[in-house]
């Protein structure tokens, strides 16, 4: 462990198998261009799914070089749309429940889970901690650190309701992916934006990923 090490305290990002990859891309490339740390945690799920909708396949003996690829995709999937350095990153396989933020004593700032499905949702509010994503979660409730859960599926059903008020009585912030067109969206990656936004504010790191409401009808629609 070097000096630099003590001094370290990452958000937890975790990335489960629900639809929404481009969300959890544009949250961690906001992330470490507003200077923070991240450990990522890569659901086994979520890997199938990041397959299907970038034909990535992320592995954890080549991490660092499938993230940059992905990190550089745009929402429509065309590489090289961004350029994003991942050297403050560190990776924990999902396996790993010896890893840091499986333990309290683990600094961190928080956790965001990001896109969330409704299997993690249900894992993290019954406390089932079966891979690192749902341990480091319920860590994360324990120690009264900050929890945004992006829960990504439609509808709801009672049960997972019932889950989402467990989480929110909890302490953990429920924030479904639900994209506003009132900022002016002509993109999808303006859409994937928003959302990623509105997980920053909720963890409340600054970002610029969209056009903050000002109390002007049709302001979305203006340049500026």
């Amino acid at each position: 462990m070097n000096a630099g090490d003590t001094q370290r305290k990452p958000w937890i990002v975790g990335v489960s198998g629900a639809s929404g990859t481009p969300y959890a891309a544009s949250v961690l490339r906001a992330l470490l261009a507003a200077g923070e740390s991240v450990d990522l945690v890569v659901s086994r799920a979520s890997r199938l799914t990041l397959l299907d909708e970038t034909g990535i396949s992320f592995r954890d003996a080549h991490w660092r070089a499938d993230l940059e690829e992905w990190l550089s995709r745009g929402a429509d999937g065309k590489p090289g749309t961004f350029r994003v350095s991942v050297d403050d990153v560190r990776y924990w396989a999902a396996g790993d429940l010896a890893a840091g933020p499986s333990s309290g004593s683990y600094a961190t700032k928080g956790m965001l889970i990001v896109p969330a499905s409704t299997a993690s949702v249900a894992g993290v509010a019954l406390g089932l901690s079966k891979d690192l994503l749902q341990r480091a979660a319920s860590v994360t409730l324990k120690e009264g650190r900050r929890l945004v859960v992006c829960v990504r599926e439609t509808p709801l059903n009672g049960t997972t309701l019932r889950h989402l008020v467990s989480l929110d009585e909890a302490g953990a912030i429920v924030l479904p992916a639900s994209p506003a067109f009132y900022a002016g969206a002509t993109h999808i990656q303006d859409l994937v934006d928003f959302v990623a936004g509105r997980v920053l504010d909720a963890a409340d790191v600054p970002h610029q990923l969209y056009r903050r409401w000002k109390g002007e009808l049709g302001s979305g629609s203006r340049d500026e």
